[in-house]
């Protein structure tokens, strides 16, 4: 019954950024991700890989997402953490915790390789491991 409400919606998520500018150069320059120009003024769509895609919308009174707001499946971990690390994003290092991380910021614990970094406004992105 539900299905049909939204059987032909293209639906996205979103999440809050603290300045919609340095979050559009984050996206494209270091991610390599295709960033619209302002729908309207503090909003900008991120198109992610596979079709899908993301409102980045600037909230005076941002805080960071405590979770991983986005995920991105490769096929070669250890060179993309090389490639990211490259182009300036910086790994999380969770020490002495359950996913601690390796002196690369790699959680080997278990489950798929993952490392964690962060965008501009403190949101927590991933790149994992999917063989």
């Amino acid at each position: 019954m539900t299905t049909a409400l939204f059987e032909n919606s293209t639906a996205f998520a979103g999440f809050s950024v603290d300045d919609v500018d340095a979050a559009s150069r984050f996206y494209r320059d270091t991610l390599g991700l295709t960033v619209s120009e302002p729908v309207q003024p503090g909003v900008v769509f991120i198109d992610l890989p596979g079709g899908a895609r993301v409102l980045a919308y600037e909230k005076a009174d941002h805080v960071p997402a405590t979770f991983t707001v986005l995920n991105f499946p490769v096929t070669d971990l250890e060179a993309a953490v090389a490639e990211l690390a490259r182009r300036g994003a910086t790994f999380e290092r969770y020490e002495g915790t359950q996913m601690e991380t390796d002196e690369r910021g790699i959680f080997r614990g278990g489950g798929p390789l993952i490392a964690w970094f962060t965008d501009p406004a403190g949101n927590v992105i991933s790149v994992m491991e999917d063989a």
